[in-house]
């Protein structure tokens, strides 16, 4: 999992042909909750990157997808997004991971 500390999501969009974005925040306790389980399914999906980003620390970053809640997954296939979900239930990944590896 790579966790931003520069503003360059659309770089790593670019580079890799399967992205899923978790949109988060030090002050969002759901987000923090679901980061452990975000971390872990990076480690068991081959071919997908994953990429947390503090939502308030990197607003072209944010800017990507339609962050209005957190936290927020956004999966980006071939540099375009293909899914935005809200919410902190693993369930949303199981589904976001599905969509995006079958795209």
């Amino acid at each position: 999992m790579i966790e931003l500390t520069t503003d360059n999501l659309r770089d790593i969009i670019r580079e890799n042909p399967k992205v899923l974005v978790q949109y988060g925040a030090t002050w969002c306790g759901n987000c923090r909750l679901i980061k452990p389980k975000f971390k872990r399914l990076a480690g068991e999906n081959e071919g997908i990157t994953f990429v947390y980003v503090d939502a308030e620390k990197f607003p072209n970053s944010r800017g990507l997808a339609n962050v209005n809640n957190l936290p927020t997954f956004a999966a980006f296939a071939n540099g375009n997004i293909i899914k935005e979900v809200a919410g902190s239930k693993s369930e949303i990944l199981t589904q976001i991971i599905d969509e995006i590896t079958n795209h």
